[in-house]
């Protein structure tokens, strides 16, 4: 099995090759800037236009622009400790600048990574079962939305269901998103929530994963506190995040 230090590493490896830069531009004490490319091998979910994108690992930010914004960033990552420029008040200067441009602030997000010793063996008061592609027809329905992802079938690799007398009442998948890396994603119908079924089926996924050699991911805004939660009691540890900047009416249309 995969060792915490090796899952780091392909993380920031993977991360290199999502935004262009080099794997150990997340290791300096100082921030970067770098020319954005979106590398062949890049998470498959990433959809450009991206003006910019900002990335930590807790040791500095790099931040990999595009010509029409690489000014911009290379003057904001100078102004403020790099822990804080993925926050307001400090945000709204680069926000304020990049609207005049054509630009918005589009997604924040906080990403996890399992550890493994930590990753704990959770009772559930209902049946689970393994579940493959070949079960997931069916189920690409709202309430399975971050479990599964109907526009990107081809990727859902593997889930685990909780039943309750055949009814499927929570349910945790994760996507190939990248070579190396699966991200999870999971659902519980409101009625059975607050039950520890979340917690359960993320961590037996997040152990199935492990054992067939790749890395669970995870992702959550960083104001879902429900999320976060469910990631730290599965065995989940906050390691990177990420703030994206695309043309304003690319965020535009999205709201």
């Amino acid at each position: 099995m995969l060792t915490n230090s090796e899952i780091k590493e392909i993380a920031i490896r993977q991360s290199a090759e999502d935004i262009g830069c080099k794997a150990e531009d997340f290791l300096s004490g100082k921030n970067i800037v770098c020319r954005f490319r979106l590398g062949k091998n890049a998470r498959r979910y990433y959809k450009e236009p991206i003006a910019c994108n900002f990335v930590s690992y807790g040791n500095n930010v790099v931040a990999a622009a595009t010509d029409e914004v690489a000014d911009l960033v290379s003057e904001y990552i100078k102004k403020y400790e790099f822990y804080h420029l993925l926050e307001t008040p400090n945000m709204h200067w680069l926000g304020e600048r990049l609207a005049e441009r054509g630009y918005k602030v589009c997604f924040m997000a906080e990403y996890y990574l399992p550890e493994v010793e930590r990753i704990p063996d959770l009772e559930c008061a209902y049946e689970t079962r393994i579940l493959g592609q070949e079960d997931f027809e069916g189920l690409y329905l709202p309430e399975w939305s971050n479990a599964l992802c109907s526009d990107r079938k081809q990727l859902d690799v593997l889930g685990i269901g909780a039943y309750d007398n055949d009814r499927l009442i929570g349910f945790a998948a994760c996507s190939a998103d990248c070579d190396e890396m699966w991200q999870i994603g999971v659902d519980v119908l409101p009625d059975y929530r607050q039950k520890g079924i979340a917690s359960a089926l993320t961590s037996r996924l997040a152990k199935e994963i492990l054992s067939r050699g790749k890395v669970p991911f995870y992702c959550s805004a960083w104001s879902n506190i429900r999320s976060a939660g469910n990631a730290v009691k599965s065995g989940f540890i906050p390691s990177w995040v990420e703030m994206t900047v695309k043309p304003a009416r690319t965020v535009d249309e999205m709201n």
